[in-house]
């Protein structure tokens, strides 16, 4: 029974929250599919190869040392900040490498990101649960489910948004060094964070301790909302900017033009039907790949792309409300 309490507030709170990332998602939707698998590789690929590796250099640094408080500082401080925000990092990279065309603007990294360091929170936060169970009963594990569910629930999906980031940055701008810099600066940042995380954790102990990390955890929370804020703002002013032409050519109206401008639109058109819902959504596609083109040029099809996405659009406006 505890094995199964410890999944469920594992996971489920992780299915949550990643809800909410593709929630905030608010002009262009990711491909579920996509993030579904950047989940999986969290739960499966990065936290699996983590506890293999961070177990292996954990022995071998108490072997070195013969000292158990500098194993434990060791692990948590250099090994596993680097080790898992590597392993996390390649989801998005995946992504990055694969998928291209998928990474619109700075928000979309950030979504990868966060939704991979999720998938690994999900069975981190399993195994520690569980873990508390085990150490001291029920108590134990409602402990770990506070700490690890609600008070630094979104650590790992923090850390990792460095990494989208940077890949983001990589995608959208035209500097070469940039190009080449972004990856590494953003998954440096990544590690930083997360080593800073557990070297605070490490050196106060108790509610005290707690305290500090969720101080420093909150700060750089209301950092990154502030951020993903204004990357909202600025994928408003690309379907501002781009849809205009849809509205002086006749595709689509007004209202239609001014509902697309809404960041409640992808969230309120399914109430008005399938046909609403999917138009606001190809609106929104239609826009950040006008601005891929303008970018980017051909990559083998944007213009073929935008011509599809506007047919389909001139199907769909009479109906759509």
């Amino acid at each position: 029974m505890a094995l199964l309490v410890s999944i469920f507030f594992g996971f489920i709170p992780m299915f949550l929250y990643a809800a909410f990332i593709y929630w905030i998602d608010r002009y262009e939707k990711e491909p579920k599919a996509l993030l579904g698998a950047a989940f999986m590789w969290g739960v499966v690929i990065a936290a699996g190869g983590a506890f293999i590796i961070n177990t292996v250099f954990g022995i071998g640094i108490y072997v070195v040392t013969g000292s158990e408080a500098l194993t434990n500082l060791g692990t948590a401080s250099i090994v596993a900040p680097i080790v898992e925000e590597i392993l996390k990092g390649l989801a998005v990279a995946v992504v990055f490498f694969m998928f291209r065309k998928e990474f619109d603007t700075v928000l979309d990294g950030i979504i990868y990101g966060g939704i991979a360091g999720l998938g690994f929170a999900a069975t981190e936060n399993t195994i520690y649960i569980y873990r508390g169970y085990l150490e001291g009963g029920w108590e134990g594990l409602i402990a770990l489910v506070v700490i690890r569910v609600i008070l630094v629930g979104w650590m790992h999906a923090f850390f990792t948004a460095f990494t989208g980031i940077g890949f983001a940055i990589t995608r959208v701008n035209k500097n070469l060094l940039v190009k080449i810099m972004a990856p590494f600066i953003g998954l440096s940042i990544a590690i930083f964070t997360h080593a800073f995380h557990n070297t605070i954790g490490n050196f106060f102990e108790g509610l005290g301790g707690l305290g500090v990390v969720i101080f420093f955890d909150g700060i750089g929370y209301t950092l990154m909302l502030g951020f993903i804020i204004w990357m909202i703002a600025h994928e408003r002013n690309i379907v501002k900017r781009q849809l205009v032409e849809e509205v002086n050519s006749g595709l689509i109206s007004q209202a239609q033009y001014q509902r697309a401008l809404s960041p409640w639109t992808l969230t309120t058109a399914g109430f008005s039907g399938k046909v609403t819902s999917r138009f606001y959504h190809a609106l929104g596609e239609l826009a950040h790949k006008k601005e891929q083109l303008h970018r980017h040029g051909e990559e083998g099809g944007n213009s073929a792309i935008v011509t599809s996405l506007r047919q389909e659009l001139a199907n769909l406006a009479p109906q759509a409300k």
